[in-house]
């Protein structure tokens, strides 16, 4: 069974049952050796899946958000790493649509190089920066054309391999209106390293590499924003944490629902030596089960409406953030709990490495270290609720 369907959106048109089962028997093999998933890449930029957010007139499928999130929960079901790496390209194109949708310049180039087959990657994460959006430890130094070079260390940079393209933040100390973080966008150069340091419990595939970045140019035309640091409302950050965190939580949504429908397919198929009945007729295993789908429901439809509040220009003031990291840590707490429980259901076979439930448990454990963390996520919603700590 796929992700569900949104009003009659019919994700099968975008992500062909037979691509998936294809991503599907690769995504083990990707798990085992530790590579990137370069076939899968090449056929989802075949058809047309990089440019799903790029408008029609652009070349692009014309897609919403919510109709993103859709698919990527497709997409997860099939292979979690494969949609995770996919998710950081679809956050720079889901930016540039947040920014098209509101009126907002800047990003053409990214929507026109998606059609292209441009790859984009995601170089915000720093070691140690709990900031995150707000802050960086990259240094952002002015260039006489108004372009920038980059110096520092960017981790979690998925589609390492592969990109053409990183999107990327940090902080100038030297203009004359200092301190600006500058967003902006960098090609592949010898200013560039990408170590191979992947070597990791689960989500091997999005082979999510550390980069360093000694004097990285970004040229002028790619210099999106410059904003002052710490909390902001600009189109950027918004755009960022909304699409992030949609997208993010939509991926570990479509990791519950396989694992929900593997646990459903082993209760039938198993059968009790003391009863001789299946464990789909067990009492315990189908409260397990029910359990895992009450969990579960709840998602698709929180991450549909939110998207579509996005995709509509809602205006939900300084709510947003509140809204958008609560959602991914739901998602995220739900997955874990719900592939928990299939490995229950599952039974010991599960257990084994060669088990695709085996795969999913440790998937699932990255949500945890992707932003907002579970921390942020609650500080955010005690202080909408009681107000910010005093003193």
């Amino acid at each position: 069974m796929s992700a569900p369907e949104r009003d009659g959106f019919d994700p099968a048109r975008h992500l062909p049952d037979e691509l998936l089962e294809r991503i599907r028997e690769r995504a083990a093999v990707h798990d085992r050796e530790n590579t990137f998933p370069q076939h899968d890449l090449d056929e989802l930029r075949a058809a047309g899946y990089l440019s799903i957010l790029v408008p029609r007139e652009l070349g692009g499928a014309g897609l919403g958000l919510a109709d993103a999130a859709v698919l990527q929960q497709r997409l997860a079901s099939a292979a979690p790493a494969t949609a995770l790496a996919i998710n950081m390209h679809l956050v720079w194109t889901g930016v540039a649509k947040v920014f098209s949708d509101r009126g907002v310049p800047g990003l053409e180039f990214v929507q026109r190089g998606a059609v292209a087959g441009e790859v984009f990657a995601f170089g915000i994460s720093e070691g140690g920066n709990d900031l995150v959006l707000f802050g960086s430890d990259t240094s952002a130094d002015p260039q006489d054309d108004g372009g920038y070079a980059f110096t520092g260390t960017k981790i979690f940079t998925s589609l390492a391999p592969v990109w053409t393209k990183l999107g990327l933040h940090g902080l100038d100390t030297t203009s004359p209106d200092a301190p600006k973080l500058v967003f902006a966008f960098i090609d592949r150069t010898e200013a560039v390293t990408t170590s191979d340091d992947w070597d990791t419990l689960g989500m091997r595939g999005t082979q999510s590499r550390t980069t360093r970045l000694d004097g990285a140019v970004a040229a002028p035309e790619q210099v999106v924003r410059r904003i002052d640091p710490g909390p902001n409302p600009d189109p950027i950050v918004f755009g960022i944490f909304s699409v992030f965190e949609i997208l993010l939580a939509s991926v570990y949504t479509g990791i519950a629902r396989r694992g929900l429908d593997l646990a459903v397919e082993a209760a039938k198929s198993r059968r009790s030596k003391k009863t001789g009945t299946s464990y789909s007729q067990d009492p315990d295993i189908r409260w397990r089960i029910a359990d895992m789908a009450l969990a579960y429901d709840a998602l698709p439809p929180q991450i549909s409406a939110l998207a579509r509040d996005v995709d509509e220009l809602a205006d939900h003031g300084a709510r947003w953030f509140t809204l958008l990291s609560g959602l991914k840590h739901r998602a995220v707490v739900m997955a874990k709990q719900v592939v928990d429980e299939a490995m229950l259901v599952a039974g010991g076979g599960s257990y084994f490495s060669s088990n695709e439930l085996s795969r999913l448990y440790r998937d699932v454990l990255a949500g945890m270290f992707h932003p907002s963390d579970p921390e942020s996520a609650h500080s955010a919603a005690a202080s909408a609720w009681l107000g910010p700590i005093e003193g």
